[in-house]
């Protein structure tokens, strides 16, 4: 898997895993990672492999199995000979928290370069599935877990997240009327870009805390 750099080379490292619907060029994550360069942050963007053959052929794939995206993350921890932070946007921010609580993880021995978790936007449930939760892992992760979530998140709102009995350790940043994308209304009297620049440096912050 190809990296996309960001910032310098001697900065904290943040490996950053795109969403399920959008690369590692979205917006978004563009944002993101140049907002954290700025910040002092070594970027590193990748598509999995199934997001680089819809960029490669312009064919829409669906992401594939858990297990799998899980190994593809695992395998590219492997290839990086230094500590680092792992995380990613909703889907990416998920699947960094399941490598970080699987247990191949530590056999493969990446488990000790993993410093920390960042999550935007972490899919606490499908769409319209709210019955269905996907918190049972975050009991097993040992390191620093940090997340960023709109208060009307439909993945996990303030509200219901309060309800799932997640670990205490972990570090929130809670954003004013800010959907999955952490967007607020325009009624809100919010505006998108001072919600990514809060989560920037917040971010930022985390990042350097957990490797410096």
């Amino acid at each position: 898997m190809e990296l996309i750099y960001n910032g310098p080379v001697d900065g904290p490292l943040f490996v950053f895993a795109h969403g399920a619907g959008a690369p590692a060029s979205a917006d978004f994550m563009e944002t993101i990672a140049k907002g954290l360069a700025l910040q002092g942050i070594r970027v590193a963007r990748f598509n999995f492999p199934y997001m680089q053959q819809r960029v490669d052929n312009g064919t829409r794939r669906p992401p594939e199995r858990a297990p799998k995206l899980i190994a593809q993350y695992q395998q590219l921890i492997a290839s990086i000979d230094q500590p680092m932070v792992i995380g990613g946007k909703s889907m990416g921010g998920r699947m960094a928290s399941l490598v970080a609580s699987d247990p191949t993880t530590d056999e493969l021995s990446v488990n000790s370069k993993i410093k920390g978790i960042a999550c935007l936007g972490f899919p606490f449930h499908p769409a319209n599935k709210p019955e269905t939760l996907r918190t049972e892992h975050f009991p097993l992760i040992k390191q620093a877990v940090y997340i960023a979530q709109g208060e009307r998140d439909k993945l996990g709102t303030k509200e219901d997240v309060a309800s799932y009995g997640l670990p205490d350790n972990i570090q929130w940043l809670w954003l004013e009327d800010g959907d999955h994308d952490l967007k607020p209304r325009v009624k809100s009297g919010f505006t998108h870009q001072a919600h990514l620049q809060k989560t920037i440096i917040s971010m930022a912050e985390f990042i350097k805390k957990a490797l410096l």
